[in-house]
């Protein structure tokens, strides 16, 4: 089992960074990737980042690229989403996940298929 718990979210204004991070327990943080996903309202959950159980590869959404980053720290059992440049268009819950896939967790994560998620953070961006 795999307990997630995001933090971080907030009201900020257009152009502003925020920082979230994703605090994991449960199983061995460095055995599994990790991804952020998000949900604006009357939307559907979309792929934000992932990132593979060290940390060495990273996946964005293709318009994402730039703007956001994605890091963990396997010491903290904690990963992290830098979101720089804000948007009003960022507005939605922010959703951390863990795939335990050993080699098909890109794949698995880009289509929202995730083993564990967390409760979400929502981020609110005002213009």
């Amino acid at each position: 089992q795999v307990q997630l718990v995001e933090s971080g979210g907030g009201l900020v204004q257009t152009g502003g960074s925020l920082r979230l991070s994703c605090a994991a327990s449960g199983r061995t943080f460095s055995s599994y990737a990790m991804g952020w996903f998000r949900q604006a309202p009357g939307k559907e959950r979309e792929f934000v980042a992932a990132v593979s159980w060290s940390g060495d590869v990273t996946i964005y959404a293709d318009a994402l690229k730039g703007r956001f980053t994605i890091s963990r720290d396997n010491a903290k059992n904690t990963v992290y989403l830098q979101m720089n440049s804000l948007k009003p268009e960022d507005t939605a819950v922010y959703f951390c996940a863990a795939s335990l896939q050993t080699t098909a967790w890109g794949i698995a994560l880009r289509r929202s298929q995730a083993d564990y998620w967390g409760q979400g953070t929502q981020v609110t961006v005002s213009s």
